[in-house]
C-alpha cells in the first residue's frame, strides 16, 4: 500500500487556504522529510463570501495556524461578535408590545454556574430571575455589555483570550488573502491555473487532474474546494447531493455593502438579523463598512421582491448601490470522502448563514484530514469515520437552525406558516421539542464530538423563542432557591463592573490595529539588521 504524503488541494478561498495553512501546520510542511502540499486555484473564479461571520471555534483555528489576532483583525478589517440579535422572529414586526419583546439575544458565553450555584435555567423557569427577566440577560451579562457597545475582552488580555466568549466580523475576501499568505509561508506550494479535466485509474480512485498550465497533476489525496461545482468529489465522482429545502426554505441571498456615514460610528459587537415576510437579513458591523443582506425563500418571494425588502432595511445609503445576487445550494453530500478525495466547504455542503456554520464546517473537515490522516494510504476506514462525523453535524446543524423557524409565531405568510408545520419538521428535532416540554435541554441530549453548537446555544434559541417548558418540580430544589436568587442577583452586580472595565468596542479594535501595526515595523526592523 503507498503511503500518502503528496497532498493536492483543488480550489482557494476560505475552505482551501484555511485547510491548507491548517495542514501545513499540523503536518509540518517546512521539514523537507514531511507532507507535500500543493493548491492550485483558477484566477478567474472569485471568493463567495456570505455573512463575513464566524463561530468563536475560529479563535482555535487561528491559534492553531499560528495567526496573531492583531494581524488577523487589521487584515480582515475585523471586529469582534459575541453573539447575534434576532429581531421580530418571534412575531411580525409591529406587534402589540403587550405580548412580549420584539428580539432576544444568542449570546457566547456560557450560563453561570459556579461551583457552590445550581444550574439557573430551572431556576428561571420558575420565574425566579423575574417574568421580565430574558434568559440570556438573567443568566450571563453578555447582553448588556454588547448592548453597550463594549467589547469582549480587555487590550492586555493574551491573543484569543477574554472574560466574554466571542467569534469575529471580517471580510471574507481579505480573509481568504491573509490565510493564502500565511499558507505560503507555512511550505504549500500556490498553482494558479484551472482544471479542466479528472483523471481516474481503474478502480476509480483519482489518478491526476489535467490543467493547461501545469499538465497533469498527481497526488496521493485530493481535496476539493471547488465550491458548488464538486469538481471532483461531485462531477468525478459522483457523490450525490441531498437537498435539505424541505426544511430549510432559502435559497438566494442579495448582499450590499454600505460606507458608515462617519468614521468613529459605534460598531455593533454582535449579528443583527431581522425576520422578513419570506427570509431574514444579517446585518454585520466591519470596522470601515456594514455588510448587509437578505437571506429569502425563491418559492415565496420574487428576487424583485427580494430587493425591496432589502432596500427598505438598508434606507437611503442604497440609493446608489447595486445589490450582488447569489444562488444557495442548501444541503449536503452524505459521502464527503471517497478513496482518495474528501469534500471541504461548498463542494461538501451550505447550510443557510443564520449562525455561521459555514467556516465553523470548514474548521472541522480540516481538523479530522489532520487528525485521521491516512499516513500509510488506507483510505478506506478514514472516510468512514470522517463521513460518519460530518454526516452526524449537518443534521445536528440543520435541526438547530430549523428551531430558529419552527417555533415562531408568526403566521403572517406562507413562508413562516410552512416554517411551522410539522411536515417541514425533521423528526429528529421534534422528538427533542416532545422531551423539552416536561424537561428544560440538557448536555445528556447532546453528544459533544458532533456537535457545532453547545447545549446553551440551543437553550438561548428555545426560551429567546418564547419556547414553554411544563418545569417538573423535582429539579427545583428549595434549599438552593436562595442562592439561585442570589447568583442572578451576582450576575447582574457583576455587569455594572465589567461595563467599566471592558473597552468601547470600536476602540479595542482600533487597539489592535495599532497593535499589528508595531509588529509588522518591529518585524521590518529586525529583518533589516
Amino acid at each position: 500500500m503507498r503511503k500518502c504524503s503528496n497532498i493536492l488541494i483543488v480550489g482557494g478561498g476560505t475552505a482551501g487556504w484555511l485547510t491548507a495553512a491548517f495542514l501545513a501546520k499540523t503536518l509540518s510542511t517546512n521539514d523537507n522529510n514531511s507532507i507535500k502540499i500543493r493548491l492550485i486555484e483558477s484566477p478567474e473564479i472569485g471568493i463567495i463570501g456570505v455573512g463575513e461571520g464566524s463561530f468563536p471555534s475560529i479563535r482555535g483555528t487561528l491559534a492553531a495556524i499560528g495567526i496573531s489576532e492583531a494581524r488577523f483583525i487589521r487584515e480582515c478589517h475585523a471586529t469582534f461578535k459575541q453573539g447575534i440579535h434576532f429581531c421580530d422572529w418571534v412575531r411580525p414586526a409591529g406587534a402589540d408590545s403587550h405580548l412580549g419583546a420584539d428580539h432576544y439575544f444568542h449570546p457566547f458565553s456560557q450560563p453561570s454556574q459556579r461551583s457552590d450555584t445550581p444550574e439557573l435555567l430551572p431556576y428561571w423557569l420558575h420565574g425566579l430571575a423575574g417574568k421580565e427577566s430574558a434568559f440570556a440577560q438573567a443568566v450571563t451579562m453578555q447582553k448588556r455589555i454588547a448592548d453597550a457597545s463594549r467589547g469582549p475582552k480587555r487590550s492586555s488580555d493574551k491573543d484569543f483570550l477574554g472574560p466574554m466568549n466571542y467569534a469575529y466580523h471580517f471580510d471574507a475576501g481579505r480573509f481568504a488573502l491573509l490565510l493564502a499568505d500565511h499558507a505560503r509561508e507555512l511550505g504549500v506550494q500556490h498553482l494558479r491555473g484551472n482544471v479542466d479535466a479528472v483523471h481516474l485509474d481503474e478502480t476509480g480512485t483519482i489518478a491526476s487532474v489535467q490543467t493547461k498550465e501545469y499538465g497533469e497533476l498527481h497526488a496521493d489525496l485530493f481535496i476539493d474546494c471547488t465550491g458548488f461545482r464538486a469538481r471532483l468529489i461531485g462531477e468525478a465522482l459522483g457523490s450525490t447531493f441531498k437537498s435539505v429545502s424541505d426544511v430549510l426554505f432559502v435559497d438566494r441571498a442579495l448582499a450590499v455593502q454600505i460606507p458608515y456615514a462617519k468614521p468613529d460610528q459605534a460598531i455593533p459587537s454582535y449579528t443583527i438579523s431581522t425576520a422578513h415576510k419570506a427570509g431574514w437579513t444579517w446585518d454585520i458591523g466591519l470596522q470601515e463598512r456594514r455588510g448587509i443582506g437578505y437571506v429569502y425563500s425563491s418559492r415565496h418571494s420574487s428576487d424583485e421582491e427580494a430587493e425591496q425588502v432589502l432596500r427598505q432595511y438598508v434606507g437611503a445609503g442604497m440609493d446608489h448601490l447595486q445589490a450582488r445576487q447569489l444562488k444557495l445550494q442548501i444541503g449536503y453530500r452524505p459521502t464527503q470522502w471517497i478513496k482518495n478525495c474528501v469534500a471541504i466547504g461548498l463542494s461538501g455542503g451550505f447550510l443557510e448563514p443564520l449562525e455561521s456554520s459555514g467556516i465553523g464546517l470548514i474548521e472541522t473537515a480540516a481538523y479530522l484530514v489532520s487528525f485521521l490522516f491516512p499516513y500509510n494510504g488506507d483510505f478506506e476506514p478514514i472516510a468512514k469515520t470522517f463521513n460518519h462525523h460530518m454526516n452526524e453535524r449537518y443534521e445536528r446543524i440543520v435541526d438547530f437552525i430549523k428551531m430558529h423557524y419552527c417555533l415562531s409565531q408568526r403566521r403572517d405568510s406562507a413562508f413562516w406558516i410552512e416554517n411551522t408545520a410539522n411536515n417541514s419538521i425533521p423528526e429528529s428535532l421534534q422528538d427533542k421539542l416532545r422531551m423539552w416540554r416536561s424537561r428544560p435541554p440538557s448536555r445528556l441530549d447532546f453528544i459533544t464530538d458532533l456537535e457545532m453548537y453547545p447545549p446553551s446555544s440551543w437553550q438561548y434559541v428555545l426560551y429567546g423563542m418564547e419556547f414553554s417548558t411544563q418545569l417538573p418540580a423535582n429539579l427545583i430544589h428549595p434549599d438552593q432557591v436562595a442562592t439561585a436568587l442570589q447568583e442572578f442577583k451576582n450576575i447582574a452586580l457583576v455587569a455594572e463592573h465589567a461595563l467599566k472595565d471592558l473597552p468601547d468596542h470600536r476602540q479595542l479594535v482600533d487597539h489592535f490595529c495599532r497593535k499589528a501595526d508595531a509588529e509588522q515595523q518591529n518585524k521590518k526592523t529586525f529583518s533589516n539588521i
